[in-house]
């Protein structure tokens, strides 16, 4: 996992929506956010700057936060069915074929950035690893 800037963001790879908008999650951050099967994911606002959104689950969910059904940056959420996939909710603006950088957010939340000075960063770079989706793969 690289590092494109000193003192900047880890970035796991891009992650490729799918012809059915679900989102690849490179195994690496899979295992770390401890994503499951079964689990519910709850997706965040992203940032002005980066945009995007970020993925994560009641249990990465702090006690401080408050309950987060009523967390205003709380976009939708979804169930995971698929390893390493995570489907995504209609209220995700993205759609498929969209390339989304995805970065090591804070420990409550995998970050997927749609542009900005870290995405462009990373465009420059070819040594980043691109995910698509199981099917996505099957269609090529």
């Amino acid at each position: 996992m690289p590092q494109l800037a000193k003192g900047g963001k880890w970035v796991f790879g891009w992650a490729v929506v799918g012809p059915e908008r679900q989102i690849p999650v490179p195994p690496e951050a899979w295992s770390e956010y401890r994503f499951h099967t079964g689990q519910q994911a709850i997706f965040l606002q992203g940032s002005r700057r980066s945009g995007g959104f970020a993925i994560s689950t009641p249990d990465l969910w702090p006690p401080a936060f408050g309950a987060w059904e009523s967390a205003p940056r709380v976009l939708g959420q979804t169930v995971i069915s698929i390893p390493e996939e995570v489907p995504l909710p209609h209220e995700i603006a993205v759609r498929p074929g969209q390339k989304l950088l995805v970065v090591r957010g804070s420990g409550n939340g995998l970050g997927f950035l749609a542009q900005g000075p870290i995405y462009e960063l990373a465009e420059a770079h070819p040594d980043v690893q691109t995910f698509t989706t199981k099917r996505s793969k099957e269609d090529e």
